[in-house]
């Protein structure tokens, strides 16, 4: 797997995973909440695999 998540991208994923992961503990307390795991995953592995049917990449590095 060829890393596709940018170091933007990937803030801004594990910032949303953060977000939607805390609606399970505090606040409304919905079970949508674990819809979090799913940014945060593809943050930490630094790969999407949307991206990846799109043919898209945020990685600078990673750009031929």
């Amino acid at each position: 797997m060829e890393k596709n998540v940018g170091s933007i991208d990937k803030a801004l994923r594990i910032v949303a995973g953060i977000v939607l992961l805390a609606l399970v503990f505090v606040g409304p307390q919905t079970p949508w909440g674990w819809i979090g795991v799913v940014p945060l995953l593809t943050a930490l592995i630094g790969w999407c695999p949307a991206y990846k049917l799109l043919g898209l990449s945020t990685c600078a590095k990673c750009k031929s």
